[in-house]
């Protein structure tokens, strides 16, 4: 046996174990051929006697040591093959001696032996075997042909069946090799097909995109997590048709299937997400087919934020190269107005000094899309916090006090950037007081805890006619604008400041006036990174 092969078998106990009850069913034949003597006993001269009977018994005791051992005490395997075979050596020359030598043919009983042992063992100890085995069967019978006056010609009788003891075990040894050789292999691909299983399932299980697998007349056979979620199904849903628990893709598989419609599908899944289905036949004999499942809103998502970056590269890119020149226009007109002139130039200095403060200060919004940096939160006390933001915002934009109104129901806490909640409040109620009828309580902050635990929210609302349908969907988008003095990127950087320090900021449905909200943690301040601020960077 090659190196390689003998460092990688394994004693084959179970097979030894078969062995032995092979064994223990020849020794109850021979007690069995003993206590009932037939005419081929006789022939035998296998006569009942003491010397018969014990040694059948020491052949059954023998016998049965051997198998609970094999069983109970798995240790030595190349040790307790030895002994069994060596027993069985023994038992079957005496036998045969009683018999009449080998003319008896119960030397036949010795090539199983071999056979079944080099099957099991290992290495060169089955030619010991076949060599201890040859030895005794010619010491047997040359003893014979002297004390008995066996048949002198049968030695070579004997040299023949020693020469098949040989020739026995070195072809189930090799045998044995092939069987070892491909039982390894076997092995060998097991594991390695096994271990294939695992990484698939991982990496389907990891996948951003739905997958499922349905089996033949439509039944849901297994599906990924992100599939469930996007369905909406339970961890129960195995199994089952796929009508029943997703109607429109079951129709539009039915629809694939007839060959149409090989773009795939879109639908409306859970919570109201749009979907993609797209459909794949399997090379597998149950015919099963793949379903993909794409989240149109993540990609569109996805869209958006490489939209972002590359805009927020080329806009910093501009700003930079626009504020120098522009501070350089900006201070000509402001040396243009110390001169005496008439009307006409007056009011032209006038535009001409609004429209720098307008670009100024788009480009400071700009640049500082690209100054934003990871959030150091802390949590703040929202009441007072935001009575000292009221009391700030109404003595910069001097107003009256019963314009902005502030209501907290009880000391709530926040974990936020104490300089980025300013600028979100800031931006918020700016343009709720643009757009309000700038009377008493014209803009209100409310402060409330969430149903949802650990969240506390923050309402921004006014007076004013709201946010029309036909824009809420771009309302925060960059440089989308109602107003003619506005820049466009107040709500987008608030959403995106937010986003930084792990709170949303949603544009509620209202039936007057626009209603924000600014959801936040109120326990533990982790962070996710925003994928606003990297695209923006």
């Amino acid at each position: 046996m090659s190196d390689w092969l003998s460092s990688t078998w394994e004693a084959n106990w179970r097979s030894f174990q078969y062995f032995n009850l092979y064994r223990l069913v020849l020794a109850g034949l021979f007690c069995l051929a003993i206590l009932f003597p037939h005419e081929w006993t006789a022939r035998l001269n296998l006569m009942p006697s003491l010397l018969l009977f014990g040694l059948t018994g020491a052949y059954m005791v023998a016998t049965i040591a051997g198998l609970v051992l094999a069983t109970h005490w798995q240790h030595g395997f190349n040790r307790q093959l030895s002994a069994q075979m060596m027993v069985d050596i023994a038992i079957v020359c005496s036998l045969m001696y009683l018999a009449g030598g080998v003319s008896s043919g119960l030397s036949v009983l010795l090539l199983v032996s071999l056979a079944a042992a080099s099957l099991v063992g290992r290495g060169r100890l089955v030619l010991f075997y076949a060599a201890v085995a040859t030895v005794a069967v010619l010491l047997v019978q040359s003893y014979g042909i002297v004390a008995q006056g066996f048949d002198q010609a049968s030695i070579v009788q004997a040299g023949f069946i020693s020469a098949g003891f040989f020739a026995t075990a070195i072809l189930a040894r090799l045998l044995g090799q092939r069987v070892m050789v491909n039982e390894d292999l076997a092995r060998r691909r097991g594991v390695a097909l096994d271990n294939q299983i695992r990484i698939s399932q991982r990496i389907v299980e990891r996948m951003q995109d739905g997958v499922l697998i349905i089996a033949k007349e439509g039944v849901l056979s297994r599906c990924n997590p992100v599939a469930k979620n996007m369905l909406g199904l339970s961890s129960d849903d195995q199994a089952v048709l796929l009508a029943s628990c997703a109607p429109e893709l079951a129709g539009a598989l039915q629809v694939w299937e007839s060959g149409g419609n090989e773009d795939g599908l879109l639908f409306c899944g859970a919570e109201g997400r749009d979907l993609r289905a797209r459909f794949e036949r399997t090379p597998s004999s149950d015919g099963e087919v793949l379903v993909f499942l794409e989240d149109v809103g993540r990609i569109k998502e996805h869209a958006q934020q490489l939209k972002l970056a590359s805009l927020g590269r080329l806009t910093a890119s501009i700003a930079h190269e626009i504020r120098n020149p522009l501070s350089a226009i900006g201070h000509a007109g402001e040396l243009l107005r110390e001169e005496r002139r008439g009307e006409m130039q007056e009011r032209l200095l006038r535009i001409l000094n609004d429209n720098v403060i307008r670009l100024d200060r788009i480009v400071r919004d700009i640049l500082e899309l690209g100054r934003q940096n990871r959030a150091e939160p802390e949590l703040l006390q929202v009441g007072e916090f935001c009575a000292n933001f009221v009391e700030h915002f109404l003595a910069t934009e001097n107003l009256s006090p019963d314009i902005v109104l502030l209501k907290a129901s009880g000391p709530q806490n926040i974990c936020f950037d104490r300089s980025h909640l300013h600028q979100i409040l800031w931006n918020l109620v700016s343009n709720a007081l643009r757009h309000s009828t700038k009377g008493p309580g014209a803009v209100r902050i409310e402060v409330l805890g969430a149903q949802g635990e650990g969240r506390v929210e923050l309402h921004v609302i006014d007076d004013g006619p709201g946010v029309p349908e036909t824009v809420r969907e771009q309302i925060f988008e960059p440089f989308f604008t109602t107003h003619t003095q506005g820049t466009g990127l107040g709500l987008f950087i608030a959403r995106e400041l937010c986003a930084t320090n792990g709170a949303s900021l949603e544009l509620m449905a209202s039936g007057s006036g626009a209603h924000f909200i600014v959801a936040g943690r109120n326990d533990t301040c982790q962070l996710s990174e925003p994928n606003g601020v990297r695209a923006a960077n």
